[in-house]
């Protein structure tokens, strides 16, 4: 039987130390970092989205190096085909036969960067799906499975839309949180440079296997939530969806479609980690909170108007938050 005080102890240890690894290279981005890797250690993917230049690719190389797991990265363009992330089946001479072998593609590692992931077309975006749900690939009726650990570290550009094509909502949903990177401080601009400009630059070491992880993934799942967090934090979810009798007046005027019971999950999981990482063995509003806008933000499908009025997910997320009290609050 395990000792949850060790338990809870090495998910701290573990998760200090890459995140101090992942320091010495990367500057700030403190939130991002931690919400980056409470969505590895939950098994779940990540959609980074911000402007060129702002180290989204470089967080996810230093966290790869972090980490004593396999990497790989697609680049992706509108001329990437479905085969070239999967593998395809090629035929060759095996003892003077003619049969068909399968060659995996790069998405058979544990940490795949999938760099300016709408740059390519719904077709070959869509070859992910199966991936980051079920972990494994079907190619000619036969399922191939994939090792585990296993997560989808996705970068898109928010203002750029030539050349583009819109993630489809189906795979909105499969990633866990949505992250947005921000433009450095000042002062994070000037160690950037430090950093960057001279000839040293800091060497990142491996300081967790895949064994970690999935031990650390193991670890949350026996953090209790009370039952009164667990029906705030349905009630979360459900206000997004206009039809909830209850739900703010944004929600109602600008959102079509509210987020999916994978929403709540992603929250469940991430709001444990963040419980964990405050020293607590319980779930609280505050971590629910803290977590809500990161796996709801693209969950949410606006309506004509919201999209016409630029509403931002975020400030709704903050709606539904504001609008339910704690107590007593009766379920739709």
């Amino acid at each position: 039987m395990s000792n949850p005080e060790a338990s809870a102890q090495h998910f701290r240890d573990t998760f200090a130390s890459v995140r101090s690894e992942i320091g010495k290279f990367i500057v700030g981005q403190s939130d991002i970092v931690e919400q980056v890797l409470i969505a590895i250690v939950c098994g779940g993917h990540v959609l980074l989205e911000g402007v060129p230049g702002l180290g989204k690719t470089a967080l996810v190389n230093t966290i790869s190096k972090a980490l004593h797991l396999k990497f790989q990265r697609i680049q992706f363009t509108p001329d990437l085909l479905p085969a070239d992330i999967v593998g395809t089946q090629i035929l060759i001479d095996r003892d003077g036969h003619k049969v068909f072998d399968f060659q995996a593609g790069p998405v058979f590692c544990n940490i795949l960067l999938a760099d300016e992931i709408n740059r390519a077309t719904p077709k070959t975006q869509s070859a992910l799906l199966e991936t980051m749900q079920e972990k494994s690939v079907t190619v000619a009726n036969t399922t191939h499975r994939l090792d585990l650990p296993f997560f989808v570290l996705a970068t898109q550009n928010p203002i750029e839309n030539d050349g583009t094509y819109p993630l489809p909502e189906a795979q909105l949903d499969r990633f866990f949180f949505k992250l947005s990177v921000g433009l450095p401080s000042h002062n994070d601009f000037m160690e950037i440079l430090n950093r960057t400009g001279g000839n040293d630059v800091p060497a990142i070491n491996a300081v967790a296997t895949g064994e970690d992880i999935k031990k650390m993934g193991a670890t949350l799942r026996e953090v209790p939530i009370a039952r009164e967090m667990q029906e705030y934090l349905v009630n979360v979810v459900r206000h997004t969806h206009p039809t909830i009798t209850g739900a703010p007046q944004s929600v109602k005027n600008y959102v079509r479609h509210g987020a999916s019971p994978r929403a709540a999950q992603a929250i469940l999981a991430a709001s444990r980690a963040r419980a964990l990482l405050d020293g607590r063995y319980h779930v609280s509003r505050e971590d629910i909170n803290f977590v809500a806008t990161a796996a709801l933000r693209h969950r949410l499908i606006l309506s004509f108007e919201g999209e016409a009025e630029g509403i931002q997910p975020d400030t709704i997320i903050r709606d539904v938050i504001d609008s339910i009290a704690f107590a007593g609050y009766a379920v739709a």
